[in-house]
């Protein structure tokens, strides 16, 4: 029987506690889950590619089934190289299904055999997304109840060096 595999794809800049709980659902429902922390200089992350693996190894810790993997390439061809078929995505409102799904029809087009699956978090973390967590917190707004204790200071430090 295959492994199945999962791939969470994102920049996780910062780590949030809606990814963490969605790393916590996916870690029961896949034999492994790999979330992959995408470079993405483009979008001009607070956090480095090796900062933010190492965040999100410590924000997951406690799932023994979770890998963290930084990447820089296309997302079909890490799938390839981890053997995963499987791309995991979250989905808080009906906007993000809108980009999501139109991504997932894409993916399914040039890549058959690869499946994406949609998991919603928690109600309590439904509203919480990295970018208004990134933005409050360069306004220096109290981001507590959205990030895990080691993530906000990491974040409260790397703000304060960039003053």
């Amino acid at each position: 029987m295959k492994e199945a595999v999962a791939v969470y794809p994102g920049t996780f800049d910062p780590f949030t506690r809606g990814h963490a709980d969605l790393v916590r659902r996916a870690s029961v429902l896949f034999d492994r889950v790999i979330v992959a922390v995408a470079r993405s200089n483009s979008k001009g992350p607070i956090f480095g590619l090796d900062e933010r693996v190492e965040i999100a190894r410590e924000a997951v810790a406690d799932y023994p089934n979770v890998t963290i993997i930084g990447f820089d390439c296309l997302l079909m061809d890490f799938l390839r190289q981890q053997n995963a078929r499987v791309i995991l995505r979250g989905l808080r409102a009906v906007s993000d299904f809108e980009y999501e799904f139109q991504m997932a029809g894409m993916n399914r087009k040039l890549h058959p055999d690869v499946e994406t699956v949609f998991l919603t978090p928690a109600e309590e973390y439904m509203f919480i997304s990295a970018t208004m967590v990134r933005e409050i917190a360069r306004l220096g707004g109290d981001v507590s109840k959205f990030v895990q204790p080691s993530v906000l200071a990491r974040l409260q430090e790397k703000l304060k060096s960039r003053q």
